[in-house]
């Protein structure tokens, strides 16, 4: 099963600060256990929501919202994503995550587990996904 590991956005990672040189090396080697143990997937930092956008569907209609995005608390600024066993599996990992904005200060990370297709009702566009997963 697969986690995310869902890192939010602070003041100062949307101001494009970056992470301090500890930070960066408490991160690398988190990141290089979990790639020993086998569970890294994928994990990277976004940059500040001033660089990107938001597609809003209203009706049949689509509009562009260029950032930044004003409520920095619902923003996202990394994420981790790990393929474990089971979920104290990866609470054990998540645990373990490096503060994202550096020891003794206030941050909060979220966990959410991804739907894998076996989670979906079976169907014609499942079995498409499935045939991308094997391409």
């Amino acid at each position: 099963m697969r986690y995310m590991i869902i890192v939010k956005a602070t003041a100062d990672s949307e101001a494009g600060v970056m992470p301090e040189e500890a930070l960066m090396a408490s991160m690398a080697s988190y990141h290089e256990e979990l790639m020993r143990a086998g569970v890294l997937l994928d994990a990277s930092g976004l940059q500040a929501s001033s660089k990107g956008w938001r597609v809003r569907y209203r009706g049949a209609g689509r509009s562009v919202i260029d950032g930044p995005f004003a409520e920095t608390k619902e923003l996202i600024a990394g994420y981790t994503l790990i393929q474990v066993a089971s979920r104290e599996e990866a609470l054990h990992w998540t645990r373990r995550f490096p503060n994202p904005v550096g020891e003794g200060r206030d941050a909060e990370i979220e966990v959410r587990q991804v739907f894998e297709l076996d989670d979906f009702a079976p169907g014609e566009a499942v079995e498409r996904f499935r045939r991308m997963d094997k391409a």
